[in-house]
């Protein structure tokens, strides 16, 4: 396995720097990489379930780079450390143009949301959605959490609330959760512009909401036999 990766440039080294800067102050956990066939996926966890009780949908976020080299892994690793090796390789003189070599950071194994991998193919098209409704969503819900939370509240009444807020459904495309629209706010992928569109696709309890800037990729709940 690689123990490091080359980005073309520097350029998509500070893309990338900025995509975990923005990752990390949503959820400064993990960053899952997988590389291969000359594309680095970068996946992000926006929000995830607490327990098997936990009804709320899993928000991941993802963005691709292209490599220089034939690297192929699939590693865990902390979003903490992989940024400030982004951030040294950042400060130091290089070519505009040259590549830059990423080291990995030691992996971490218990990380839940990791296990689950969104399909590759197999997606169907659905209507598209304005990002200025997403971007009004993730605001909207942003307040209402801050409201709802005040300072010194416990973890298990936090969680409750976020995963109240953030499960409930875009009003008008209910297949769409409010956690989509905050990760896509929260990791840079919407527009400025009014009417700019989000691309939305569906394959079995996945969903994908892709803009130029990224993708947010949902899964709900599985239902049971119980329900």
């Amino acid at each position: 396995m690689s123990e490091a990766f080359t980005l073309q440039d520097p350029l998509a080294l500070g893309d990338l720097t900025t995509y975990l800067g923005r990752a990390g102050r949503v959820e400064d956990g993990s960053v899952r990489l997988i590389a291969g066939g000359g594309v680095l996926a970068v996946y992000v966890a926006v929000l995830y379930p607490s327990g098997l009780l936990d009804e709320s949908p899993t928000v991941l976020g993802l963005r691709t780079f292209a490599l220089t080299e034939g690297e192929r892994f699939d590693v865990v690793v902390p979003v903490g450390s992989l940024l400030a090796r982004l951030e040294r390789l950042a400060a130091e003189p290089r070519d505009a143009t040259a590549p830059v070599t990423v080291t990995l950071p030691m992996q971490v194994h218990s990380v839940s949301w990791a296990a689950i991998s969104p399909p590759r193919g197999g997606w169907d098209a659905l209507p598209a959605v304005s990002t200025a409704t997403l971007d009004a969503v993730a605001r909207a819900g942003i307040d209402e959490v801050a409201t709802a939370i005040p300072t010194g509240t416990g973890e298990q009444i936090v969680h409750r609330v976020r995963s109240e807020v953030w499960g409930r459904p875009v009003e008008s495309a209910a297949h769409i959760p409010a956690g989509a629209a905050f990760a896509a706010l929260s990791l840079g992928f919407l527009g400025a512009e009014p009417d700019d569109r989000a691309h939305v696709f569906e394959t079995g309890p996945w969903t994908r909401i892709t803009t130029p800037r990224g993708h947010v990729l949902v899964k709900r709940k599985s239902w049971s036999l119980s329900r």
